[in-house]
This record gives structure tokens, C-alpha cells and sequence, in this order.
């Protein structure tokens, strides 16, 4: 009978500490997304353009790096990660945080392909692969497209 007891007091306790270790992982993503909005890079497209390319490089002891732009719904939009000429590593995950609190992204290559969903601020979150890293700068190519409303409706009703 004691024995019961005492089982079921650590059962409670690993409950309340895996409970606690939740929040506090909970906590500190929250806070390095409000972290990152402050720190997102624009996206800028030249006048009358559809497509804008950025590039840049991750320290090695840099593991992202955020960007935003402006689109509505029903945009079709594409991004696509290469590599970055001379970098011994590519920056090659990429993940589409939309206005409407969905997401969508892969690694490497043409990491979105579709319709926008919503209306408002994307975030474009360019990553190392954390299971491919040797640690070292790792360089990435991000093209991103976004059609017009007018160009972008047959697209959109087609899917």
C-alpha cells in the first residue's frame, strides 16, 4: 500500500515538472518570435517587379534569419532557396509564416508554391539544417515571386 503511494506521488511529480518544462519551452519560443519581428528584414521589390532576390550568410554561430513582405490573398506566389556562391554550407530550410497563423516551407529548392491565403505581413524564416551542419558560414539565394492579382486568378481557381 505504500509502495502505491509513493508511485503514484513521482508519477505526479514527473507530470507537474514535464508540465513546468512545457511552459517554460512554450515561453521562450513566444518570445523569440517577438524577438524576430523586431529584427525582420524587408523584402523590397523594384517598381512594376514581380520577383526580388536576397541573399545573404549565416554566421556560424547563427542558426536563422527572418524576412517580411506585403501580399494578399489570392497572390500566387514562389520561393525558391539555392546555394550561395563560395559558402562551404547553404542556408537551405525555408518556412513561410503567414497573417493567418498557418505556415508552410522545406528544405531546399522551391520551399512554396501556391496561392496566398491571406491578406497582411508574411515572415520568411531562412534556417541552416541543423541535422547537415558542420557549423561553418553557411550562404543562401532566396528568390521570391509574387504575381499580381490579375495575373494570379486563373492560377488560383485552377488549384
Amino acid at each position: 500500500m505504500m509502495f502505491a503511494i509513493n508511485n503514484n506521488t513521482i508519477l505526479l511529480s514527473a507530470r507537474v515538472i514535464k508540465t513546468l518544462l512545457l511552459s517554460a519551452t512554450l515561453i521562450g519560443v513566444s518570445a523569440n518570435s517577438a524577438l524576430a519581428k523586431s529584427s525582420d528584414r524587408p523584402i523590397h521589390f523594384a517598381k512594376g517587379a514581380i520577383s526580388s532576390t536576397v541573399t545573404g550568410k549565416l554566421k556560424p554561430n547563427e542558426n536563422e534569419r527572418w524576412y517580411r513582405f506585403d501580399a494578399s490573398s489570392g497572390q500566387y506566389a514562389i520561393i525558391n532557396i539555392a546555394p550561395l556562391a563560395g559558402t562551404p554550407e547553404t542556408a537551405n530550410v525555408g518556412v513561410l509564416h503567414m497573417p493567418n497563423g498557418t505556415q508552410d516551407g522545406t528544405k531546399g529548392g522551391i520551399i512554396y508554391q501556391g496561392c496566398l491565403p491571406a491578406t497582411g505581413k508574411y515572415r520568411l524564416r531562412i534556417a541552416r539544417n541543423l541535422m547537415a551542419t558542420q557549423g561553418k558560414t553557411a550562404g543562401y539565394k532566396v528568390e521570391v515571386m509574387i504575381l499580381p492579382k490579375y495575373a494570379s486568378e486563373s492560377l488560383c481557381k485552377s488549384l
